[in-house]
């Protein structure tokens, strides 16, 4: 019986791919190439096509053109119709992943690798995508989340407060009252307002304050806008007093804006890692609009029972303060100022131990009330530290090779260390030494 053979080629459909054609070969060579022949020509097949028709498989199997990661999840792009169109054409154009020929004329579509999220988790990661930075938690320092939860706390009290506020204002300008024309409540909230913009240009000759007694500056700000709140409230006790407390409070309440919007910037930076403070920025201003939206709608659902005002803000204010306090002492600068640098300089002389930056920002002073003694004074001015020229001729000759002067006035009960112009930060890091020491000590 003559031998068989079974010969595959490509037709011009898909599903005419894999056939087989079956020939029968007689046993003289000439025949063998006839029939061979003749079964090619049938075909209607190219010269080169069975060569450039073997990579359409692998096309629609390995047919993947890249990987791409957004927020988190995984997606492939993998080529379609790579099959029909390879068959139908028989050309192939460019190289998909892993070398494999992608079809002239195919499409691609992405493909999730993982499993799609649960509403629940879809919900918590849209929420995700407006209070918190990308790449959180590895984008901003540990620091950053008990600092932004005060910070909502603070936001979410003042809000409500600024219902109450805004009310006893309205009241008390005659807005609730028939005797007030629509002239006068205007003019009077003018001169409100511009009272309030000159009160923004007076603090801004803080300088160089607002960067590195930025916390101190920061909570202090929160205390006066408590103050300027407190004088609107007292508006509506006193009516007829109105233009010259609202005047007052605004100007107050401006004050504490500038503070407020002057010590952001640093205060964000210390949180972001490489280059996205701006991003930063946009989600911690976030975070502080809903919560003060949210605690709006609590105090226009609280005002609705008339409750007492001097009550509610008091529980109010109180929230605000305690939230303002501890979200500026969660903050951790990387640089020193005389209160951080104080610090340290005291546990290093007591315990011999200098505390690390966390340390050091935890122990900081956040408030210094005026009324209390500052026992020492770094970088002073000389009318502060000599009374008189006697004092200083006598001091002078005893720091002569140093590059600072150390005096002790007992007047104030007060050590003061002056810098000359040539001091660099080693003399200022020895005068700090100096001064910590026991007044009775110094030279």
């Amino acid at each position: 019986m003559a031998p068989a053979m079974g010969l595959k080629r490509p037709a011009a459909a898909a599903a005419a791919a894999t056939a087989t054609q079956t020939i029968t070969l007689p046993p003289q060579g000439v025949a063998v190439r006839d029939a061979v022949r003749g079964a090619v020509r049938d075909a209607e097949l190219p010269p080169r096509a069975p060569a450039m028709s073997a990579p359409a498989p692998a096309a629609a199997v390995d047919g993947v053109l890249c990987f791409e990661e957004v927020e988190g999840r995984r997606w492939s792009y993998v080529v379609e119709g790579a099959a029909s169109s390879a068959g139908k054409t028989g050309r192939v154009s460019a190289r998909a992943r892993g070398g494999s020929a992608a079809p002239v004329g195919a499409t691609f579509r992405a493909v999730p690798l993982q499993s799609p999220l649960p509403p629940a988790e879809e919900i918590m990661s849209f929420i995700r995508s407006y209070v918190v930075p990308e790449g959180f938690p590895d984008s901003v320092t540990p620091s950053y989340v008990p600092y932004m939860t005060w910070r909502a706390l603070k936001h979410f009290f003042g809000g409500a407060m600024s219902v109450f506020t805004t009310r006893a204002l309205l009241n008390s300008v005659g807005v609730s009252q028939s005797r007030a024309t629509s002239g006068a409540v205007a003019i009077n909230w003018i001169l409100k307002d511009g009272a309030g913009r000159v009160g923004k240009m007076l603090f801004a000759r803080q300088g160089k304050k607002f960067d590195y007694d930025l916390k101190q500056l920061r909570f202090s700000g929160d205390l006066m806008m408590e103050l300027g709140a407190g004088i609107e409230l007292a508006t509506a006790a006193f009516p007829q007093l109105f233009l010259p407390l609202a005047c007052m409070a605004n100007v107050v309440k401006n004050v504490a804006a500038v503070t407020s919007t002057s010590t952001r910037t640093p205060i964000y930076k210390a949180y972001a890692k490489g280059e996205n403070i701006g991003d930063v920025t946009a989600k911690g201003e976030s975070v502080g609009n809903i919560a003060d939206l949210l605690g709006t709608g609590m105090s226009i659902l609280m005002s609705k029972r008339n409750p007492s005002l001097v009550a509610s803000f008091a529980v109010l204010s109180c929230g605000y303060l305690l939230s303002s306090y501890q979200e500026v002492r969660s903050v951790v600068l990387n640089t020193l100022n005389t209160a951080r640098f104080t610090v340290a300089v005291d546990s290093f002389i007591k315990t011999g131990h200098v505390p690390s930056l966390k340390e050091g920002n935890l122990e900081e002073t956040i408030f210094n009330p005026p009324w209390r003694h500052q026992p020492v004074a770094i970088g002073s001015r000389f009318g502060e530290a000599f009374q008189e020229p006697a004092s200083f001729v006598a001091t002078r000759p005893l720091f002569e090779d140093e590059r600072y002067i150390v005096t002790y006035n007992p007047a104030k009960d007060k050590v003061y260390a002056l810098l000359k112009d040539q001091a660099k930060q080693d003399d200022i890091l020895k005068a700090a030494f100096h001064v910590s020491t026991d007044p009775k000590l110094l030279p």
